[in-house]
């Protein structure tokens, strides 16, 4: 398992294109990266992207949005409105190929009901998702968030022995508790197909906070993902706020290394 970080924990400091330089200063050499606006999925700005990319040696293991800003829309009622929003998928998954990344993130609809839901209509629009990432030879990783139907441990089951296409997952600690769940019960669920983690920490307080700062038990965590042969990255994903200094990030990334993954 490789550390990792994600261009998200330097919003909004900086341009999204300035964060490799300052990622790999840190020495970090993998991670995932966070699109914050359409603009940002441009050909013009992904070249843009690529040679920064290529300029600091960084490999780019996911892609992420700013899922709020369309995600939801996917299954919206409105036919004209999924459609649109199809559009800037399909546009997000050229992107992400182009960057040479395995997977994108993915946050998906907004939570409700399970039993409520339109199961099969549901399960048709990831089918169209999951079919049109692999033709950009990338894969949907469907997050557990906790706003989101992916909070749902019974839709994650159904969506995993259902779907047609090849799904995979990205598991998110502190999304994992924010959704009141054990980030076990997650990765029993996700097994072979995780192919990404976001690793963060939290305590009574805060909800999230750099890892080794709160009061995660990551010992069962780790002995689960080396039981699943687990090769994907961890991935530090924490918001700006979580810290004070870049160095932090640096000395978590030493944390990781040093203290958990020995």
């Amino acid at each position: 398992m490789e550390v990792g970080i994600s261009s998200a924990c330097f919003y909004p400091d900086f341009e999204l294109e300035k964060s490799f330089k300052i990622m790999k200063e840190l020495d970090f050499n993998t991670g995932e990266l966070f699109l914050n606006t359409y603009y940002e999925y441009s050909d013009d700005f992904v070249k843009k992207l690529i040679e920064e990319k290529e300029k600091n040696n960084f490999n780019i293991k996911s892609v992420h949005f700013f899922s709020s800003m369309y995600e939801p829309y996917l299954f919206d009622q409105y036919e004209r409105r999924r459609k649109d929003s199809l559009e800037v998928f399909k546009n997000i998954c050229k992107a992400t190929n182009k960057l040479g990344a395995f997977s994108y993130t993915f946050h998906g609809m907004r939570k409700q009901e399970f039993n409520t839901i339109n199961k099969k209509e549901i399960l048709d629009i990831y089918n169209e998702l999951a079919y049109i990432a692999r033709e950009n030879n990338i894969y949907l990783s469907q997050e557990n968030v906790s706003w989101c139907m992916s909070s749902d441990i019974e839709f994650l089951k159904y969506l995993k022995n259902n779907i047609k296409y090849d799904i995979k997952f990205t598991c998110d600690i502190k999304q994992a508790y924010k959704s009141n769940e054990n980030p076990l019960h997650y990765i029993d669920i996700m097994g072979k197909d995780l192919v990404n983690f976001h690793i963060n920490d939290r305590d009574e307080k805060s909800i999230c906070l750099l890892p080794g700062k709160g009061r995660v038990n990551y010992k069962p965590i780790i002995e689960k993902l080396k039981t699943l042969d687990y090769k994907g990255p961890l991935i530090i994903e924490v918001y700006r706020d979580n810290f004070k200094t870049y160095e932090e990030l640096k000395d978590v990334k030493d944390f990781i290394e040093k203290k958990l993954l020995v």
